[in-house]
């Protein structure tokens, strides 16, 4: 019973350094702000259908070297590797290249909705990021993306989707500044405990 105890005290342990260390992932999702701002001007260039959805995936291509630089202004290493639980990240990250092949039928299948679909599996793919940064906020807009991007995506065209996901992205980014700013000033019991 005590190496249970000690084991999750252990984990607990690596799971506020590594919420510190890495800032909640905070450079991660300011990154992603530009990534869905330069998919909202891709898509205000009103190119054949084709061309725009294979420019909108090109348009995540520079997420980790705009992380790498966001880390380097708020000095957080995007590429630690002195915690154990940054590889149980990069796992959780892998998760979305599965998600991927859904969004790549729906390129060829549905292309209109190619967005929809793209913003609806970038949101999903966060939720686990909540457990491991012991973030309120990740868990809600982990469920708030898939659904509005799902409700605006069908109704309204990709360009309304994309300007949905950049501002909600540009909120996401608040809240975690506001729960970082928090850690700062408060120490570690403000970290979010279920």
């Amino acid at each position: 019973m005590n190496s249970i105890k000690e084991n999750t005290t252990d984990l607990e342990t690596l799971r506020n350094d590594i919420v510190i260390k890495q800032k909640k992932g905070l450079p991660f999702i300011c990154a992603s702000v530009v990534i869905w701002l330069s998919i909202l001007i891709v898509i205000m260039l009103d190119l054949p259908q084709e061309k725009e959805n294979l420019f909108v995936f090109c348009c995540s291509c520079p997420l980790l070297p705009i992380s790498w630089l966001i880390g380097k202004v708020l000095k957080v290493d995007i590429f630690d590797k002195s915690n154990p639980l940054g590889d149980v990240g990069f796992l959780f990250t892998c998760n979305q290249f599965l998600y991927l092949l859904i969004v790549m039928w729906v390129f060829s299948a549905v292309p209109d909705k190619m967005v929809m679909v793209y913003a609806m599996v970038f949101g999903a793919h966060l939720l686990p990021y909540s457990w491991l940064y012991k973030s309120l906020s990740y868990r809600i807009f982990a469920i708030a993306i898939p659904v509005v991007s799902l409700s605006v995506g069908c109704v309204f065209p990709a360009i309304s989707v994309a300007g949905t996901l950049l501002i909600i992205e540009v909120i996401f980014v608040g809240a975690l500044f506001v729960e970082v700013h928090k850690l700062n000033s408060y120490g570690q019991q403000t970290l979010y405990e279920r």
